[in-house]
C-alpha cells in the first residue's frame, strides 16, 4: 500500500480520448499534472467516427477547447472557422486528431485499453481506513491480457455512446430485440451514406423523439426524394410532440430542424405515430414486425428496418468498487441532477458546473461529459469543457479557479418543463432539450440543400452526447 502522500507522483488517468478527455488531459498539462489517457477505440475519438457524418449544430467556436487551442496554437494551428458547422468526421480530422498528435499528448494516449474496472488499491468497496490515501487501480484489457494502472485521480469521459437505452418499455429491451439485430440501424444510421441500401425504397421505421430522431427522420426525406418508394413511420411515446426552439434559439442550426420535420409530418411524407411503444419485435421473412401499444390497442407494422434514437444511459457496472453519489434516478452525480433532470428540465443549457458538483465520496474520482448526465439529455462539449477546466484547477489544489465557473452559452428557445399542447394536438414549441445518446454526445447539424445531415450530440453548444429525454427510458407524462 502507498504510503500517505505517494499518490501525487502518479498521473491522473482519464478514461476516453474523445473532445472532454484529451480537454480534460490538455488542462491536467497545463495545471503541471501527468494525465494518462486510456482509450478502448483503436484511434482518439473512436466514437465520434461512428457518426462521422452527422453535422454539429453548433459552430466551430464551440467546439473547441481552450486549453486545447492553445496547445495546438504551439504548433501553427489554426482554429476553423469560428461560424462554420463541422461534422464529426471534421472534428475528429482537424481537430482531435492533431492535438492528440501534439508532442505534449502523444506519448501520453494508450489506445486499445479497455477500462473494465476502477477501484482502489488494496481496498474493495467496503473498506474506509486509509481510503482517501491509496491510489486509484485502473484495470484494462489489451489485446486479451489484463494491465493494471496506478492513479492519483480518475477522470472519467468515456460517454455514453456504447450503451443506448433499449426500445421497450419499461427501460427493458422488448420482447425479440435481441433477434432484431439484422434490422437495427442505430441511433444515427448514415442512411444516405454507408446505411443507403438498407433504407433506400424500403419502409423505416424511426423510434425516439429527440434531435437523434429528428436528425435521422430528415436524411430519410431527403433519402426519399432520390429513391421513390421510401417510406417513414416515427413513432413516440407522448401524446404531444415538441419540435424545438425555433427561431427563438441561439443556435439556428438546431432551431432550423424542427421546423423541417414539422413541415415533413404536415405534407404526409412522415408518419407520426403518438402514444406508442414497442412492445415486441418478430423478425421474419416478410420483414421485422413491430408490435405497438398505445391507448387504442396494439398496431402491428411491418418495416424493412428500425433506427432506435432512444437515447443513452451510463455504463456502471466498471464503476462498482468506488463509493459513488449518482441520482437514483437518471444516474447523475447528485448535485448535478436537478440541473438536467428532463422530467424537470427541458432546456439545453445548463448552468456551468465544476468539480464541486461533480464530486464523489471517493475523493479524485470524477465523471465528465456525456456520462456525466446519466440517462439525461442535452449535452454540450462547451459545458463538459468547463467541467474538466474546473476538475484540473482542483486537482492542482487551486479552488479559487475551481470554483471561479464562466460559460457563456446560447439561449435554446423557450423552455417549460411540461410543453403545453396546441390546438392541433402537437406540442408548442418548447426547447431543444425534448425527449429522445451517442454518445452521445447532440450534434445536431443543419440538414444542407442535398442532404439532411442527422444530428448526433446532446445538451449545449458543442456536443458530444445524445439527447435521450422523457421519450425514451423515461416514463412520459
Amino acid at each position: 500500500m502507498p504510503q500517505p502522500g505517494a499518490t501525487h507522483a502518479l498521473p491522473v488517468v482519464v478514461i476516453g480520448a474523445g473532445p472532454i478527455g484529451l480537454a480534460a488531459a490538455a488542462h491536467l498539462l497545463e495545471r503541471g499534472l501527468e494525465p494518462l489517457v486510456l482509450e478502448s477505440g483503436h484511434s482518439v475519438g473512436a466514437a465520434v467516427r461512428q457518426w462521422a457524418h452527422v453535422r454539429l449544430f453548433s459552430p466551430w467556436q464551440y467546439d473547441v477547447d481552450p486549453a486545447a487551442q492553445r496547445l495546438l496554437e504551439r504548433t501553427g494551428w489554426v482554429r476553423p472557422e469560428g461560424t462554420a458547422l463541422p461534422t464529426g468526421g471534421d472534428l475528429v480530422e482537424a481537430y482531435l486528431e492533431p492535438l492528440a498528435a501534439t508532442e505534449e499528448l502523444r506519448g501520453r494516449i494508450l489506445l486499445g485499453a479497455h477500462v473494465v474496472a476502477v477501484s482502489r488499491l488494496g481496498l474493495d468497496k467496503t473498506h474506509s481506513r486509509e481510503r482517501a490515501e491509496a491510489a486509484f487501480l485502473v484495470r484494462t484489457v489489451v489485446d486479451g491480457r489484463v494491465v493494471d494502472h496506478l492513479a492519483r485521480a480518475v477522470i472519467d469521459a468515456s460517454g455514453t455512446w456504447s450503451r443506448p437505452n433499449p426500445l421497450g418499455p419499461a427501460g427493458l429491451p422488448a420482447p425479440g430485440e435481441s433477434d432484431a439485430t439484422p434490422f437495427l440501424l442505430g441511433p444515427l444510421p448514415d442512411v444516405l451514406g454507408r446505411e443507403r441500401e438498407r433504407a433506400a425504397g424500403r419502409h423505416v421505421l424511426v423510434v425516439g423523439s429527440g434531435h437523434s430522431a429528428t436528425n435521422t427522420l430528415l436524411a430519410l426525406v431527403a433519402l426519399a426524394d432520390d429513391a421513390p418508394g421510401t417510406r417513414i413511420t416515427w413513432a413516440v411515446r407522448g401524446a404531444s410532440v415538441s419540435y424545438g426552439g425555433g427561431d427563438a434559439d441561439g443556435l439556428p442550426a438546431r432551431g432550423a430542424l424542427g421546423a423541417q420535420l414539422r413541415e415533413a409530418v404536415q405534407a404526409g411524407r412522415v408518419e407520426l405515430v403518438r402514444n406508442a411503444q414497442v412492445v415486441s419485435l418478430e423478425p421474419g421473412a416478410e420483414g421485422l414486425a413491430v408490435d405497438l401499444a398505445a391507448p387504442q390497442g396494439v398496431r402491428r407494422i411491418v418495416v424493412d428496418a428500425l433506427a432506435g434514437a432512444t437515447g443513452f444511459r451510463p455504463e456502471l457496472a466498471m464503476l462498482r468498487e468506488l463509493r459513488l453519489d449518482l441520482d437514483p434516478a437518471i444516474e447523475a452525480p447528485r448535485r448535478l441532477a436537478p440541473l438536467v433532470d428532463p422530467e424537470h428540465h427541458s432546456c439545453g443549457t445548463v448552468p456551468a458546473h465544476g468539480a464541486d458538483v461533480l464530486a464523489h465520496p471517493d475523493a479524485g474520482f470524477f465523471i465528465v461529459g456525456m456520462k456525466s448526465y446519466g440517462r439525461a439529455p442535452t449535452f454540450l462539449l462547451a459545458t463538459g469543457y468547463e467541467q474538466v477546466r474546473s476538475i484540473a484547477a482542483h486537482l492542482a489544489g487551486d479552488e479559487r479557479a475551481a470554483r471561479e465557473l464562466q460559460l457563456e452559452l446560447p439561449a435554446t428557445g423557450v423552455c417549460s418543463a411540461t410543453p403545453p399542447s396546441s390546438a392541433d394536438g402537437e406540442a408548442a414549441d418548447a426547447c431543444c432539450g425534448t425527449p429522445e445518446p451517442a454518445a452521445a454526445d447532440a450534434c445536431c447539424g443543419t440538414p444542407e440543400p442535398a442532404a439532411a445531415d442527422a444530428c448526433c450530440g446532446t445538451t449545449e453548444p458543442a456536443l458530444l452526447g445524445f439527447p435521450t429525454g422523457l421519450a425514451h427510458g423515461r416514463a412520459g407524462r
